[in-house]
């Protein structure tokens, strides 16, 4: 009887502690104080260095090619998020002259796009499946434009993993802040 009670207290304490864990548990912060941003990214995820490639670039340990990058391009003086476009005319040249090659080896198709306001200004949310030779890639975009510049936060995966990451590619999008 003793045992039966110790065992059931046992669950009810391991289901409360459950429910005490963070949202963003399992995630890890990244500032980059110097270019002024920040994002969070799975633990166990490793820098990599892209020569000429983006501002910077994480992936999965295990699985490499699940990815997260910050490209920060300049926009012509005084132009703000908005005189570039609406949501899904940003998310479109994005996917033309970022994304999709010039032979077709790697075509974006954008899927969903959308502003978000925050205290901080107005973000674009921009969502691609990307089709390459041999596979298709599942893309989450935040972009915003700062001091001048414009900067793309872009979380990528395999589609077949989509389902399984999909919420925390969106913690991970969600949390791109530029100042």
């Amino acid at each position: 009887m003793l045992k039966r009670i110790a065992a059931i207290l046992l669950i009810v304490l391991s289901l409360s502690l459950q429910s005490c864990v963070s949202a963003t548990a399992g995630l890890k912060g990244y500032i980059d104080s110097y270019d002024g941003y920040e994002f969070v990214y799975p633990n166990g995820w490793l820098p990599i260095q892209v020569p000429g490639g983006p501002d910077v670039v994480f992936h999965d340990l295990i699985e490499e090619s699940e990815n997260v990058s910050v490209v920060i391009s300049p926009v012509p003086d005084g132009k703000t998020l908005a005189d570039l476009g609406t949501p899904s005319e940003v998310g479109q040249r994005l996917a033309q002259s970022v994304i999709t090659t010039p032979d077709a080896e790697r075509r974006a198709e954008l899927v969903n796009a959308e502003a978000k306001e925050s205290d901080a200004g107005t973000y674009y949310m921009l969502e691609y499946v990307v089709k390459l030779p041999g596979q298709n890639r599942h893309n989450l975009a935040s972009a915003v434009v700062r001091r001048g510049q414009l900067f793309t936060f872009n979380a990528s995966t395999l589609e077949q993993r989509w389902p399984k990451v999909k919420d925390s590619f969106q913690q991970m999008v969600n949390s791109f802040q530029v100042y």
